[in-house]
């Protein structure tokens, strides 16, 4: 964990967002260029978002798999180098109009007809470490390959809608859809295969270059994943695979219903039992993709908040205590270059479970002007080991926070720098994050660029438009690097 407790900053930015011609970023030319501009402009990370297989709603908080890598960044270029492909199966497909948005149902429908040929292909001249990837990954890989086979069976439908016999892996009827379904199967591991192969090369590459990436991992899995699938006694499930109860935030001043994000709850119980074996899994495989992890939403180890699984909003729920240190303990999690994502409604025990494990939690700027609610985010209040953030993902950008965000709120932040007018408030606040006492300082992209349209990333508890930002080519050219170079060098992060 020592590259945390040195003085460095980072940028946000997710890999569907980097420029390209196939609707969204991929592993290819344009994110070895921004490995690139990292590099030159005093940056040493690369903070991204999950890079598993998005499902409902487009969210990368809501996979298919928690170990799987996403099929659609796998870079077609690169393939065309392989002799998978040629530039004509892929350059005169329609992958959208807008090259600032990624269009999930065009990539949906239209992917799969490139990755019909890279399969083809693939299969006539298999490289020699295929069989050794599907072997050394077979603790995860077969169930998930077999799980997206059925949903292709299924048509998509979730897993609560699959026939019993193959919903319950009853062995007779799975033995005989995998016996049926080989090419099926094998299809989405030559996916994974591809994926990894693209990511490890550019994970190198960027090390190499001095980038260390930083990548996030939700405290939950979707419903309808391989993991519920595959290991159902981890979750809180009646006999049919259905949540007793699901995980969301109670009301507060943000939200009068809270957030309810549906995802199945921990059998905590049950995981003890096991010496936490699935998340000591997923934990090792992470720190393996990643250099660094950031855990989201870790105040549910400490406890979380439940709501029946019938109920339409999250108003109803109850508390109930999580693992806490004895997870932490048991996983060999600690001092692993780990951040804490320790943001929303906190409490003293919380804090004392951060405290213990040592790991640095995270500061967002964008908060300390918030006046509905009394808090802890202003820079002078923050303590080396944490990692701020002048907004994150569910954030608005500093520019689009100025016009959506309370006026008192915007007031707050230019008396605080003692401004007269929003122009300088970007900078102002990424200078205010870059100068604070926090060990590790990350910015997003979009408030390095500084346009004044609209390039938010998500917005909590809304169902459409979310995930799509893409920067263009000019985007990324007309950004303030510059700024940003001599700003990291001042502030001691160089």
């Amino acid at each position: 964990m020592s590259y945390l407790q040195n003085r460095a900053s980072g940028i946000l930015m997710h890999i569907s967002s980097l420029p390209g011609e196939t609707g969204i970023g991929t592993l290819g030319k344009q994110a070895y260029s921004f490995v690139d501009m990292l590099s030159a402009n005093n940056q040493t990370y690369w903070q991204m978002l999950p890079i598993c297989p998005t499902g409902f709603g487009d969210s990368p908080y809501q996979s298919f798999s928690t170990a799987a890598g996403n099929p659609y960044f796998i870079d077609f270029e690169e393939l065309v180098k392989d002799d998978y492909i040629e530039c004509s199966d892929y350059k005169l497909i329609n992958w959208g109009s807008d090259e600032r948005r990624a269009d999930y149902g065009l990539l949906y429908q239209n992917r799969r007809k490139v990755f019909n040929i890279i399969e083809e292909n693939f299969f006539l001249n298999v490289p020699n470490d295929y069989e050794s990837f599907c072997s050394k990954n077979a603790d995860w890989l077969d169930d998930y390959a077999t799980f997206m086979a059925i949903k292709d069976k299924y048509n998509g439908a979730p897993l609560s809608r699959w026939e019993d016999g193959l919903k319950l892996r009853e062995k007779q009827t799975l033995l005989e859809f995998k016996n049926g379904h080989e090419k099926e199967i094998s299809y989405y591991k030559m996916l994974q295969y591809l994926f990894f192969m693209q990511w490890n090369k550019l994970k190198k590459y960027a090390n190499e270059k001095g980038i260390k990436i930083i990548g996030d991992l939700p405290i939950y899995v979707s419903g309808d994943s391989a993991d519920v699938w595959a290991s159902p006694a981890n979750f809180l499930l009646n006999g049919n695979l259905k949540p007793l109860e699901v995980a969301g935030c109670p009301p507060d001043s943000f939200s009068a219903n809270g957030q309810l994000w549906g995802n199945p709850v921990y059998n905590w119980k049950h995981l003890k039992s096991t010496n936490y074996e699935w998340w000591q899994k997923r934990l090792e495989r992470s720190l393996k993709t990643y250099d660094i992890i950031r855990i989201d939403h870790f105040r549910g180890f400490e406890s979380f908040y439940c709501i029946p699984a019938e109920n339409t909003t999250a108003a109803g729920g109850i508390w109930r205590p999580g693992p806490g240190m004895d997870f932490f303990e048991a996983t060999g999690i600690l001092k692993k270059p780990v951040i804490a994502e320790d943001l929303g409604f906190l409490t003293e025990s919380v804090r004392q479970l951060l405290k213990e494990t040592g790991f640095p939690g995270m500061n967002v700027l964008q908060f300390a002007f918030d006046t509905r609610d009394e808090n802890d985010y202003f820079p002078e209040n923050y303590i080396a080991n944490s990692v701020v953030y002048t907004g994150t993902h569910d954030n608005d950008t500093i520019l689009g926070w100025t016009t959506s965000a309370p006026q008192a709120d915007v007031l707050s932040a230019l008396k605080y720098f003692s401004l007269t007018s929003t122009e300088k408030l970007r900078k102002s606040m990424m200078k205010a994050a870059l100068e604070s006492a926090s060990n590790t300082c990350i910015l997003t992209m979009q408030d390095i660029i500084g346009s004044k349209e609209c390039f938010r990333m998500n917005t909590p508890s809304s169902q459409s438009g979310n995930w799509q930002w893409r920067a263009t080519n000019q985007d990324l050219l007309d950004a303030d690097w510059n700024w940003l170079k001599d700003a990291t060098k001042k502030s001691g992060r160089a």
